[in-house]
């Protein structure tokens, strides 16, 4: 990166702090755009150049998630099915106290949570985030979710591909969900941690096996 990369980088992320402490202080909706670019010392139109939207000023933190799971799929090792690769990932996250799988307790990332998920036009968006992962898992799925009808070849089913994917994330989102939960309730995330791995385990086998 060079140095004038490296200066917008390191004024991207300024601005974000700033925002998110001044919205988790007062709320999204009490903070304007006029008073995060006094804060940080920057006009409006140069926020802009930088955010899109004031909801980008939150979301951009979801930016390397955005794709993951057709990333996963795509590269998983030879021989593993999409499935397994996607269990061997989000467990992998839950061992190393991911956010997005819900099992991280440290205040700032509750907190963060809370006011993601509690503010409207945010949690709008985190939906259309969740749309597009939906959209290009199904396309990575799409080449290992054939129809057979007897007595003849193979061929790429989308509709299938389609309902996996949704399958796959609604997994995902419910056990993330279910983590944060149990987090805000009281517990902690190393005590939790061998609960969420077997529900993890649980709801990927009900996945391979179907519906009882």
């Amino acid at each position: 990166m060079g140095l004038r990369e490296l200066k917008k980088q390191r004024t991207f992320d300024a601005v974000s702090s700033i925002a998110i402490a001044m919205f988790l202080d007062r709320g999204f909706d009490q903070v304007s755009v006029s008073d995060i670019a006094a804060a940080a010392e920057i006009s409006k139109p140069t926020l802009f150049r930088y955010f899109a939207a004031k909801e980008d000023l939150v979301l951009h933190r979801f930016a390397d998630h955005a794709g993951e799971p057709a990333r996963v799929v795509a590269a998983r090792a030879a021989g593993q099915s999409p499935l397994d690769a996607l269990q061997q990932h989000f467990i992998a996250g839950l061992l190393r106290r991911d956010p997005v799988t819900g099992l991280n307790d440290t205040p700032e990332v509750l907190a963060f949570h809370d006011l993601v998920f509690s503010t409207p036009s945010l949690a709008t968006r985190v939906h259309e985030y969740q749309s597009r992962d939906e959209q290009s898992l199904a396309t990575a799925l799409l080449p290992t979710t054939p129809t057979s009808p007897a007595a003849a070849p193979l061929e790429p089913d989308p509709l299938a591909a389609r309902l996996a994917a949704a399958q796959i994330l609604a997994v995902q989102r419910v056990l993330a969900r279910e983590n944060w939960r149990r987090l805000a309730a009281g517990e902690s995330a190393e005590t939790l941690a061998p609960t969420a791995i077997e529900a993890a385990d649980r709801a990927f086998t009900q996945l391979r096996t179907g519906l009882p």
